[in-house]
């Protein structure tokens, strides 16, 4: 799994230029289906058929895409202007190492003043995004780094005490990879229904690639598997779980209940460590917009505890990467494609 997520995490893969992660997930993904491709928005699409008929549907998604900037200007001294692409905290931008995805990837810097020449009252003082530069170190960047070009944090993955991974997109490339973990669980496995797996784009701008594929597949049931936010010490919120405490089974109106119940009573059986997260109208997941594709579809939702979202430095407990996929393989194996709303 490890190896898997270094792979996976180190394959850049900016909101709208998704190319590289894609088939890097496609390959990861190939041998647990029959089949395995890209659909024209750039989502990975891997199939495995039951062989029965009538079978129903599920479709598990989890998206691929980063956040990450683009280029909005080339200033003199090789500086670059730059805007967001998903949620990014400007607080932590200063003095982050970036990636410059140009045909050939150049590294650069996020400048930062040193204290030594602010203004008095500047120390405390929060610099907007768009005052910020990337040093590319070249003289003159104009004839090699062209505007709009693509722009991602550098730091690779790196391995934590007590089997941890902290870097970039493990929001949500560890939900991809608990999906293949749990796809390789079930190779051999004979089952009831068929099974689709999406990687999916532009889930941190407007969910293109989950739409587009839940209305391709018209599954009978999905399932997304995404982060949620994991306590530290300064975390302050009772919307935090517990790290290292096992998948989240969320909860709420957006939510198939009968779907739900099943999981929860699945991860009982097996002994799955569980927490309820209790999900009160958007969950800012994939689950929102695929419920309501062609005539609907029965949603559930998984999601791994993840430290420091929208960072470079994202944490997450490989156990718990570990609960969902064996909740989703041991759901799967039993799953005959029937389960009542209540």
């Amino acid at each position: 799994m490890k190896e898997m997520l270094t792979q996976l995490c180190s394959a850049d893969g900016v909101t709208g230029f998704e190319g590289n992660a894609a088939r890097t997930a496609k390959k990861l993904l190939a041998p647990y289906c029959d089949r395995v491709s890209l659909d024209r928005c750039g989502s990975v699409l891997g199939w495995k058929s039951c062989g029965k008929p009538n079978a129903k549907t599920v479709l598990l998604d989890a998206h691929i895409d980063q956040i990450g900037f683009m280029v909005t200007d080339v200033l003199e001294g090789g500086f670059l202007r730059f805007t967001q692409v998903g949620g990014i905290d400007p607080r932590m931008l200063l003095g982050a190492e970036v990636t410059i995805l140009t045909e050939q990837p150049r590294y650069g810097v996020i400048a930062c003043t040193p204290p030594h020449l602010l203004a008095a009252g500047e120390q405390n003082k929060a610099v907007p995004m768009h005052e910020m530069l990337i040093d590319t170190g070249l003289l003159d960047a104009k004839p090699v780094i062209p505007i709009g070009t693509p722009v991602v944090f550098a730091q690779p993955p790196y391995a934590l005490a007590e089997g941890q991974l902290t870097g970039k997109c493990l929001d949500d490339r560890a939900g991809f990879v608990a999906i293949v973990q749990a796809m390789r669980q079930l190779k051999d496995a004979e089952l009831d229904v068929n099974i689709v797996v999406c990687g999916s784009v532009h889930e941190e701008t407007d969910s293109l690639g989950a739409l587009t594929a839940a209305f391709r597949v018209q599954p009978d049931y999905g399932i997304a598997v995404d982060v949620s936010h994991a306590k530290t010490p300064d975390s302050g919120s009772d919307d935090a779980f517990e790290f290292g405490g096992g998948v989240l089974i969320g909860m709420g109106p957006n939510l198939h209940r009968g779907l739900t119940n099943q999981m929860i009573k699945t991860a009982r059986a097996e002994d799955i460590p569980y927490q309820l997260e209790v999900m009160e109208g958007n969950t800012g997941t994939n689950a929102w917009e695929m419920q309501v594709v062609r005539s609907g579809i029965a949603m559930g939702l998984l999601s791994i505890p993840l430290k420091y979202m929208h960072t470079p430095i994202e944490t997450i407990q490989l156990s718990d990467v570990a609960a969902v996929s064996d909740l989703l393989a041991a759901f799967l194996r039993t799953f005959h494609g029937e389960v009542t709303r209540t």
